[in-house]
């Protein structure tokens, strides 16, 4: 009996609160399994499908078909899609370091880092204020 153990190339992507684990594995077409899952049933919306799916896409990079796996908590399912996004795009690199040029050019590199800013004391948001009046 042989056992075969596979390889694979982890990296970690956040967004917001999101933060998605992503290991990638050589494979015969591309399948992603988001939290044990499949694509189309974690996410729903075609646009957050696409937006994992346009990493494998790119011209120029020479991208081979993979299994993706990926572990994803906290945000909403918009910010985790992007993370699972940059997660990807940083395994990627890692396994090939020819593919950093391509990949930062189309921008799935880029680590976006707005967040909800905190409340202050005193207001009732992050800015807004209570009404002012004179008397």
């Amino acid at each position: 009996m042989t056992t075969t153990k596979k390889t694979y190339i982890e990296a970690i992507g956040r967004r917001k609160t999101a933060s998605a684990r992503v290991r990638i594995t050589k494979a015969k077409e591309n399948r992603v399994l988001v939290n044990d899952r499949a694509l189309a049933e974690y996410f729903y919306a075609p646009t957050l499908q696409k937006n994992i799916l346009n990493v494998f896409e790119t011209p120029d990079a020479g991208i081979d078909t993979y299994e993706v796996t990926a572990k994803v908590i906290g945000g909403g399912l918009s910010a985790q899609s992007d993370a699972i996004k940059l997660a990807i795009a940083r395994a990627l690199v890692k396994e090939k370091a020819d593919r950093r040029t391509v990949l930062k050019r189309a921008g799935y590199l880029k680590r976006d880092p707005r967040a909800v800013e905190r409340k202050k004391f005193g207001l009732l948001k992050a800015r807004k204020r209570p009404q002012w009046a004179k008397r």
